[in-house]
């Protein structure tokens, strides 16, 4: 197949295009999955606590630690990468602490969203931008 310079402007240019639109469609997708995660429910603030670096040098291996007394289940959610969910915490009824640490995989400079279950029903939300200096999801 041989293509023309005008054809492989237009193609670069939808490209072009595309990338541009491309984060509001990863932001709704994560919107999408808290909303599946809350049922619809209101999401508040309240004791989750959400640690993570301010700076990753390498975006592999971000260290993260969830503090939830209370809680259920802690989901957490990084916006920026191709799959948002990271990883699903439940807690049982004889757990003495309701918390987590792990390393998460961030492709790029993202917010880090923790979604908490409360044994009452409601749920709670905590945030954390994490600047990735090198990507860890193939950037």
């Amino acid at each position: 197949m041989k293509l023309t310079r005008r054809e492989i402007l237009a193609v670069g240019t939808g490209a072009g295009v595309a990338s541009l639109f491309g984060m509001p469609a990863l932001a709704s997708a994560t919107d999408d999955l808290i909303a599946a995660f809350t049922g619809g429910a209101e999401v508040g603030s309240g004791a989750l606590a959400l640690t993570a670096p301010e700076i990753a040098e390498n975006g592999n291996t971000v260290p993260i630690e969830i503090s939830a007394p209370g809680a259920v289940a802690v989901t957490v959610f990084a916006d920026g990468n191709p799959v948002p969910a990271v990883a699903t915490f439940n807690f049982g009824p004889l757990n003495p602490s309701r918390g987590a640490s792990t390393r998460i995989r961030l492709a790029k400079s993202q917010n880090v969203i923790a979604v908490a279950k409360m044994e009452d029903g409601s749920f709670q939300r905590a945030e954390a931008a994490v600047k990735v200096t090198i990507g860890g999801c193939g950037g």
